[in-house]
């Protein structure tokens, strides 16, 4: 059974999804990332970078028990693992690794950004929210336009690609966007919200998230803690 690292986060959901889809049998292990859990020593030997999520797969390919930190990778991972959700040919297998890695280079990061900014950062700097927010934009409008022509985010299939994406569009609102404007994205959306996996993923530790209120919290995310030798 593989061991999920995880908290209810975009990137936490990504693997949620893809385990559910793949019918994988998995156990979560919270990581409280507001209380800090993410810099635990044990964690760390798994996760070095201090974010989630993490697996540790039993079965390894050699047998041998194998950690994995990076939610694409990890996507990666399971996509070999189990055949599923990444096209053998060489033509469709490049084609979900572009859209994959402008999730991980360009969609996470940029509306991480527009989150903090919008939502967290302790001021309201004018600059940073209208720079993120009109990448937010920039980045809707790019997929919108490439749903266009294909149903799924890599082509005809459903894959990888689209379990990356999908979470990090779920707080449309938070990051100055309206859904309906981008009509093919919404569509594409919509269908994904509507998957039994998918509303089995994002339901993973749902009852553990809370608000960020607390200034510990905000610390253990956004401030020293990151910078600590742990």
């Amino acid at each position: 059974m593989i061991e999920v690292y995880s908290w209810p986060t975009p990137n936490g959901h990504k693997v949620h999804i893809m385990l559910e889809e793949c019918g994988l049998p998995y156990r979560v292990i919270p990581v409280d990332i507001g209380a800090g859990e993410q810099f635990d020593p044990k964690f760390l030997d798994i996760s070095p970078n201090n974010k989630i999520p993490a697996i540790v797969d039993p079965d390894g390919p050699d047998g041998a028990p194998m950690p994995m930190f990076e939610s694409g990778a990890i996507l990666l991972y399971l996509a070999g693992k189990t055949g599923q959700f990444l096209p053998a040919d060489t033509r469709g297998r490049y084609e979900v690794l572009q859209w994959l890695m402008f999730q991980m280079g360009g969609v996470g990061p940029m509306l991480g950004q527009t989150h903090h900014f919008r939502i967290y950062a302790p001021e309201k700097i004018d600059y940073a929210i209208d720079r993120y927010t009109n990448e937010a934009q920039r980045l809707y409008r790019v997929m919108d336009k490439r749903l266009a022509h294909s149903r799924y985010i890599a082509g005809d299939t459903y894959t990888i690609a689209d379990m990356a994406i999908f979470p990090w569009l779920r707080s449309w609102k938070n990051q100055g966007v309206t859904l309906s404007d981008f009509t093919h994205l919404k569509g594409w959306f919509d269908e994904m919200a509507a998957r039994p996996a998918v509303q089995r993923a994002v339901e993973v530790l749902a009852d553990r998230r809370k608000p960020l209120v607390d200034d510990k919290a905000r610390d253990n995310l956004f401030g020293s803690a990151q910078y600590k030798r742990h």
